[in-house]
Parts: structure tokens; C-alpha cells; sequence
């Protein structure tokens, strides 16, 4: 009865921090920042709420300092302050729906990756995956009979897809990392974060900013990367790699549910199937791998 409840605990927890998580994008634009700026500021409070529980919390006093996961942290951080960038650059240009989809082909990548690392055989439902999410992806981003090089770094799908690229590399260096803690790592994460950025922050952008826009400030900062990230690992270990990729998909449901509802966008009926598309390559990928490869896919998702 115990591990019942406390499945049903850590299901709901899960959910809460997957559909949060899929509201970043329209938290974002409410800031009043930039890309950079943003990810800088979401460095220094995550970095803050991060130390504050893992010092508190007496993580700290158990905590292993082993040199090399903490020069792969370090290395990861350069890629999560990149993906984080890239990802905001996105909203930026593109729906929230467009972004969410094209940034999903994270795990597409990091199944590609991982093969060609580890020569690890591709079997034909897997493969399959990858060329539904290749075809989806291009649907879309709109390329047609119009098509120019031009019209494709103007729209803002590059940056998704850089999101995307730097996302997987980021869950490849980060399974080089076995026994520092996730808070740890994370915070180390996000303090090499902020310090790299603050040569290309412009301080002047946070002197107009209204009380409003330092509200969802704070929630990105504490919430989507404080609150919801120790919500995600306190309660990950208790349920089964299967649930946890399928609970996965809770983050891009949210933000294309929201995207409808909230903003009114209406993707056209060829966007329509290169989402399906996409998302059910990515389904292939994930939920039908081994066991084993889908906890370590879905473990990562704290780096979004």
C-alpha cells in the first residue's frame, strides 16, 4: 500500500513539473528580455534556489567531488547556457508549437549520436522514428517551392534546431556524469552560466523592466528552474522509465494546447501532419527502445 502511494505522489509530481515546464515558452516573452539576458538572469536565481537546497537540504554534507564529473559539469554547463539561448532565440521568432516541435528532436539526436559513438546497430522501428521525425521536420518548417537559405535563418527554425542539437550533446556528456549529485551538477551548471555570460548581457535592459515583467523573472528563475527542477528528481526514482517517457510528452502537449488556446495560432494543415510526424518518430525512438536507454533519455529532461 506504502509503494502505491507513493507511486501515485511522485505521478502527480511528475505531471506537475511536465506541464510546467511546457508553459516556459509563454512565460518567456512576459520578461521583457532577450535571449541572453534572460538566460542570464534564469542562471543567477536558479543558481541561488539550487545552493540554497542543496546546501540546506544536507545534500552538500554527502556529496562526492569527483574531478572528472565535475569537468564534464562545467563542460555541460557551456552546452545548457547554448541550448538555453538558442531555445529562447526560438520563441522569439517562431510559435511556441513550431519551437516545442523541433526542439523535440533532441532525443532524435541523441539516438543518432549515441549509435554512431557507441556503434550501437540501428534496428528498423528505431530508424523508422528518425525518418518520420526528418519528414516531420521539414513540413514543419515551411520549406516549399519558395523556399531560400535566406527566408530559413530569418524564420527562427534555425535556432530551434540548435536548441535541439546542443540538447542532445548536453544528455550525452551529461551520462559521463555517475556519482556528483543533480543539484550539484546543475548548479554548477548554471554558475558557469551566468559567469560566461556576463560579458554579453546588456544590464541596461533590466532598468526598464516593470514589476510585472521581474514576476515571471522569478518564475523562470525559481519556478521552471528551481521549484519544478527538485520536484522532477525528488519523485523520478519511485516510478518506471516507460511512465517517465510517456509522461515525457506532458511538456510539448501543454505548450501546443496553450499555443491554440492562448495565442490563437492555427497551424495549417501541412504543419498538422509534420507534428504528428515528428512526434511519432520521437515516439518510436523512445518508448520502444530498451529500458535502460529510455530512464537515461528521460532522466535528462531537467536540462530544458
Amino acid at each position: 500500500m506504502g509503494n502505491l502511494a507513493v507511486n501515485k505522489k511522485a505521478t502527480i509530481s511528475i505531471i506537475i513539473a511536465m506541464a510546467t515546464f511546457g508553459t516556459v515558452g509563454f512565460v518567456a516573452p512576459k520578461t521583457g528580455l532577450k535571449a541572453i539576458d534572460l538566460v542570464f538572469i534564469r542562471c543567477v536565481f536558479a543558481s541561488i534556489f539550487l545552493f540554497s537546497v542543496w546546501y540546506f537540504s544536507g545534500i552538500a554534507k554527502k556529496e562526492i567531488f569527483n574531478k572528472k564529473d565535475i569537468t564534464l559539469s562545467l563542460f555541460s554547463g557551456i552546452l545548457l547556457v547554448l541550448n538555453w539561448v538558442f531555445l529562447f532565440k526560438s520563441f522569439e521568432n517562431l510559435s511556441v508549437t513550431i519551437s516545442v516541435s523541433i526542439y523535440y528532436l533532441a532525443p532524435v539526436i541523441l539516438f543518432l549520436l549515441g549509435s554512431l559513438i557507441y556503434k550501437e546497430k540501428i534496428t528498423i522501428v528505431p530508424l523508422l522514428g528518425v525518418l518520420s521525425s526528418f519528414i516531420g521536420s521539414i513540413l514543419l518548417s515551411g520549406i516549399n517551392s519558395d523556399f531560400t537559405i535566406d527566408k530559413f535563418l530569418s524564420s527562427g527554425v534555425i535556432w530551434a534546431f540548435l536548441a535541439a542539437i546542443f540538447y542532445g550533446l548536453l544528455m550525452i556528456v551529461n551520462k559521463g556524469i555517475t556519482q556528483t549529485s543533480s543539484y550539484f551538477t546543475t548548479l554548477l551548471q548554471t554558475t558557469l552560466g551566468f559567469l560566461l555570460l556576463i560579458p554579453f548581457v546588456k544590464f541596461d535592459s533590466f532598468q526598464n523592466l516593470h514589476f510585472e515583467n521581474w514576476s515571471f523573472i522569478l518564475i523562470i528563475g525559481f519556478v521552471h528552474t528551481g521549484v519544478i527542477y527538485a520536484l522532477f528528481f525528488g519523485n523520478i526514482r519511485f516510478l518506471p522509465s516507460n511512465m517517465i517517457a510517456v509522461l515525457t510528452f506532458l511538456d510539448p502537449a501543454v505548450a501546443i494546447v496553450l499555443d491554440t488556446v492562448i495565442t490563437g495560432f492555427k497551424p495549417t494543415p501541412t504543419q498538422v501532419v509534420g507534428i504528428f510526424m515528428t512526434f511519432l518518430g520521437i515516439a518510436l525512438i523512445l518508448l520502444l527502445n530498451s529500458p535502460k536507454k529510455v530512464s537515461q533519455n528521460s532522466n535528462e529532461k531537467i536540462a530544458n
